[in-house]
């Protein structure tokens, strides 16, 4: 019994709705006939229920017409009838079977590259010497040779103290420890010259070892000599020295910056609006039509790539473009205000850059008038100690 109720599942079977006044007689030669039928309910005398094969179903109209009986069909149920509804949605299976075979071969190539520097500092163009190297979307993981690239990468850059590429899934983490930057020492027992880090004109020159080369008034250049390191006596030969010694100089802070007598100013309203398009590797593809409904906007972009896993990036991202809303004020200055706004924002900018501030000793404004603007030149003096010392080789 249950072998036949197995194959009546493999090859299809339906549920029907039996009504009339014969319902037993319908039953009885259904017996006679060797028709199986399974889970039988009756209903208020007149109506019955059970379940039968498909191919015992071809033969129930010619019974149904001898008892008088209504025959419905309320189920179909076994695989024949699951073969049929999937059958009307070939173009679903077939983009299902291109999807996991797209993935499958995605799954051999990188299609993310996350960069991991030691407490979140940041390397100058690491991003381009990494894809100058060979790691970049799209290659093969087979092609990385991950050993050939640290290698490479750290004779090409003294800023890396160490380095380590993990391939994970579609994603390539490389990690990276930046070397200290310590700056170089010298024992006492080398020669050494003091040179000036700074262009100036001497204001303290004290040698306490060595010999100076300039004195108070004169002009140097940045690299010149200040003392060197050697000292000659009367009775005795030139002799090499650590050069020791203390100079002072005048040195300037300069910046130029063209101010215009009429100009826009544009300030954030508040109002955003966000596009989005979807990229396949170098290919994107615009999910928007207009352009903006802002008049004078800011545009930032910011591309998230897709995963299905942890590591398992796909060759897909979204890019989220967000327009700020700006509003134009359009400013003008007289020749006065130009100037002041111009000596205002220079001067803040080169007192940023001067760590003794109480060592300033002039400050020399210089503007040239054109037709539509203003070009202001501030100049600060400041005394600073430019010696250093450099090793003799």
């Amino acid at each position: 019994m249950c072998i036949k109720l197995l194959l009546r599942l493999l090859f299809g079977y339906v549920r029907i709705e039996i009504e009339g006044y014969y319902v037993e007689r319908f039953i009885n030669i259904c017996t006679n006939q060797n028709i199986l039928i399974w889970n039988l309910k009756r209903e208020k005398g007149v109506k019955l229920y059970l379940n039968i094969g498909i191919q015992d179903f071809k033969n129930l109209s010619q019974i149904a017409r001898k008892t008088n009986c209504k025959v419905k069909i309320l189920k179909k149920k076994g695989i024949p009838f699951l073969l049929n509804r999937y059958k009307k949605r070939k173009i679903f299976a077939l983009f299902l079977v291109i999807v996991i075979c797209a993935i499958c071969v995605s799954s051999k190539y990188v299609w993310n590259v996350e960069i991991r520097v030691e407490d979140n500092l940041t390397l100058e163009n690491i991003e381009q010497d990494i894809e100058e190297a060979g790691i970049t979307k799209g290659i093969l993981k087979s092609n990385i040779q991950t050993e050939q690239i640290i290698n490479e990468l750290r004779l090409k850059r003294d800023d890396i103290a160490w380095m380590g590429i993990d391939i994970e899934g579609t994603n390539v983490i490389v990690s990276i420890v930046k070397a200290d930057e310590s700056p170089a020492i010298l024992d006492n027992s080398d020669y050494c010259n003091i040179i000036a880090s700074k262009s100036g004109i001497i204001t303290k020159i004290t040698a306490q070892n060595g010999t100076a080369l300039v004195q108070v008034g004169d002009t140097v250049q940045q690299g010149d000599i200040l003392i060197a390191g050697y000292m000659e006596g009367k009775y005795t030969d030139t002799r090499y020295v650590h050069s020791l010694g203390e100079v002072e100089a005048k040195v300037w802070y300069e910046k130029t910056k063209e101010v215009k007598l009429k100009e826009s100013i544009y300030t954030e309203t508040g109002e955003t609006e966000n596009k989005y398009q979807i990229n396949f590797n170098d290919y994107a593809i615009k999910l928007y039509k207009k352009l903006s409904n802002f008049e004078f906007y800011e545009t930032t972009a910011e591309e998230k790539n897709l995963k299905i896993f942890k590591d398992f990036y796909l060759p897909i991202s979204i890019t989220k473009i967000t327009n700020k809303e700006m509003n134009q004020e359009n400013k003008t200055y007289t020749l006065e205000e130009a100037t002041k706004v111009g000596i205002e924002e220079l001067s803040q900018q080169i007192e940023e850059q001067i760590q003794e501030k109480e060592n300033i000793v002039g400050k020399n404004v210089k503007t040239v008038e054109g037709e539509n603007s203003v070009v202001v030149t501030v100049t600060y003096e400041v005394i600073e100690k430019i010696g250093e010392n450099q090793k003799i080789e």
